[in-house]
């Protein structure tokens, strides 16, 4: 079993990074996913706010990854396991929100997973380097979508 754990500070509230982790159609802007596949996704709630069950699939460069909603807390946390990806079996992934004192969120975003023995050499260090600039995209973006004091 391989682990990724990373955490960041945004200065966004957890309102404002919970509206764009539970909108599928977000991810590519401000993530490392280049777009979202809705011919292989099911269950996007047209209005942004998938629910659990939702199968959500990205697209980065010509590999496509799927990924079924388990738990959602507003706005607090989401939860998913890998519905379809060609190199991890058994991936659970779990992203909590908890607001600072200054109003922002702490990003804790965390899975653990199983893979090929070969894939068991590159794949834990690829993707920890590859959350860290997935929380670090979100982070950032939400402070961008902040609303003006």
């Amino acid at each position: 079993m391989h682990t990724y754990d990373v955490t960041v500070t945004t200065g966004a509230s957890p309102e404002v990074v919970w509206k764009l982790l539970v909108d599928a159609a977000s991810w590519p802007l401000w993530s490392k996913v280049d777009s979202l596949d809705t011919t292989r996704s099911a269950g996007l709630d047209p209005g942004g706010d998938d629910g659990v069950g939702a199968v959500r699939a990205f697209r980065t460069g010509r590999t496509v990854t799927g990924e079924r909603l388990t738990e959602k807390v507003e706005p607090r946390l989401l939860a998913y396991e890998g519905a379809f990806h060609t190199t991890m079996r058994n991936y659970h992934a779990r992203i909590e929100l908890k607001p600072t004192a200054s109003s922002g969120t702490v990003i804790h975003w965390y899975g653990t997973y199983e893979t090929s023995r070969l894939m068991g050499r590159v794949m834990p260090r690829y993707l920890q380097r590859f959350m860290q600039g997935m929380a670090d995209g979100l982070a950032r973006y939400a402070e961008r979508c902040m609303p003006a004091p």
